[in-house]
């Protein structure tokens, strides 16, 4: 009863690990919104410092996440929940990392826009709606008993046109703003497709966990 108590015990630390780990990742997502929107400097730093926070989350989820399948021998739906916890880690990451990216950008062209201003607001739209995207992450993370039944993050299509916009308008044989600001909106484009995978595969992963219906089937429903 002492062990089963200590692992629960793990298991709870666990999870508050990755909640905060969220909320760094939200936070992260809404200063990247305003360093590209405002070619905000002190923002992108933020999202720089936040990312660093995020990672040594990521280490500490990772350091308990072995303990617990090492030492512990965790029955069924513990496992789940471990393995569960570790891969949202993973995908938390990669959500921080993909801000990083999109805050590198806006450091290089400091003190000039990303991009031409019709375009920049277009990258502000999208870069809200990953903001939102990952807010619902935080949301689903904190949730007691989620519904098993329905999808818990939605791919949001708006943003994926968004996407292909400002990325068709780079790639138009009359742009005149050069290469380099082009590949840059493609790759900022890029990154936010990258935190929208992240947070609709760890809405996924939540429900795998609390429903056992794999990931798969989850895609083809």
């Amino acid at each position: 009863m002492r062990v089963r108590t200590k692992f629960s015990t793990e298991l709870m630390a666990l999870t508050h690990e990755l909640a905060h780990m969220a909320r760094l990742t939200q936070e992260a997502a809404e200063r990247a919104s305003v360093a590209l929107s405002g070619s905000d400097l002190t923002a992108a730093y933020e999202v720089f410092a936040l990312e660093e926070q995020v990672q040594v989350k990521h280490a500490k989820c990772e350091d308990r996440s072995v303990i617990l399948l090492a030492l512990e021998a965790p029955v069924a739906r513990d496992l789940r929940h471990v393995v569960t916890a570790m891969q949202i880690a993973d995908d938390l990451l990669g959500i921080g990392t993909a801000l990083s990216r999109v805050a590198e950008v806006v450091v290089r062209r400091y003190p000039k826009s990303v991009a031409p201003q019709p375009i920049t607001a277009v990258l502000t739209e999208i870069a809200d709606a990953a903001a939102d995207l990952v807010a619902s992450v935080v949301g689903v993370i904190a949730a007691q008993n989620p519904p098993r039944d329905q999808t818990l993050i939605t791919r949001d299509d708006a943003m994926d046109r968004l996407r292909a916009q400002v990325v068709d308008k780079a790639a138009d044989p009359g742009w005149a703003h050069g290469s380099a600001m082009a590949i840059d909106i493609a790759m900022l484009a890029h990154h936010y497709g990258h935190c929208a995978d992240h947070s609709v595969r760890i809405g996924q992963l939540i429900r795998f966990f609390h429903s056992g219906i794999p990931l798969y089937a989850q895609m083809e429903a």
